[in-house]
């Protein structure tokens, strides 16, 4: 018997790195997955390649998506796995330069994304038993690695988890969270300083060069699989750094 057989998991940011992993593996494991990402080519990419995949394409950011993707997930049976794991940068912009839009945009996809989906299934797994993991990251535990926006999101993501850790763990409803450090992912893709932001970024390059392991998303993934499964079923409220050591400098 498989590790996830038997179980609906619905995993965000699925078209690459971390969640493309995650989708994977907890197929792989027997699970059947619904994997969403703005990204619909390369969504599409991920379900050809794994059997178990479902790929329901769409933006995060739009409240009565998540509801349809969830009410999608739910026809499949009961939703028992849920992984955030979509995320966006910030481009380094400290506070004193950082927009509304992006601010808004970082917010909304690291923080309110899963809210609203941990909003919507919290209760229904309260009635059956599930686990939540979210990606949050090592930015998530100081004030170093991004920006204002990024670390603000991170920051709210553990606190989330803990929240509904505290809250519903006496109803079956397990929540936890990984901190990655440097991982090879397509977040990077927003993770590059513009010129006016550089003194910024130069003021955080000593924090970062302590993290001199990069991770391949499958370290980050497995460790997700771990979390949700019933290996973990005592495990609840842990804040994971799976950082390869940066945080223990």
């Amino acid at each position: 018997m498989s590790r996830h057989d038997n179980t609906i998991a619905i995993v965000t940011g699925a078209a690459s790195g971390i969640g493309r992993s995650t989708a994977i593996m907890l197929a792989q494991e027997g699970a059947t997955v619904v994997a969403t990402d703005a990204n619909a080519d390369g969504l599409a990419v991920v379900a050809a390649e794994q059997s178990g995949i479902t790929a329901v394409p769409g933006n995060l950011t739009d409240g009565a998506f998540i509801d349809a993707l969830v009410a999608q997930a739910e026809g499949l049976g009961p939703v028992s796995v849920l992984a955030n794991v979509a995320g966006v940068m910030d481009y380094f912009y400290p506070v004193s330069q950082v927009s509304d839009d992006l601010w808004d945009l970082v917010q909304n996809v690291n923080l309110k994304a899963p809210m609203r989906l941990c909003r919507l299934l919290v209760p229904l797994m309260a009635e059956r038993g599930g686990a939540i993991v979210n990606v949050a990251s090592i930015a998530g535990l100081g004030g170093s690695g991004a920006g204002a926006a990024y670390i603000a999101s991170k920051h709210g993501i553990i606190g989330l988890t803990k929240h509904i850790a505290y809250t519903y763990g006496n109803t079956g409803v397990r929540c936890n969270a990984v901190c990655p450090g440097g991982t090879e992912t397509n977040i990077a893709t927003t993770a590059t300083p513009t010129q006016d932001v550089m003194w910024a970024f130069m003021r955080q390059q000593p924090s970062i060069a302590l993290g001199e392991k990069t991770a391949k998303p499958e370290q980050i993934a497995s460790t997700i699989s771990w979390l949700a499964s019933a290996e973990a079923s005592h495990v609840n409220g842990v804040v994971l750094p799976v950082d390869g050591g940066w945080k223990s400098a």
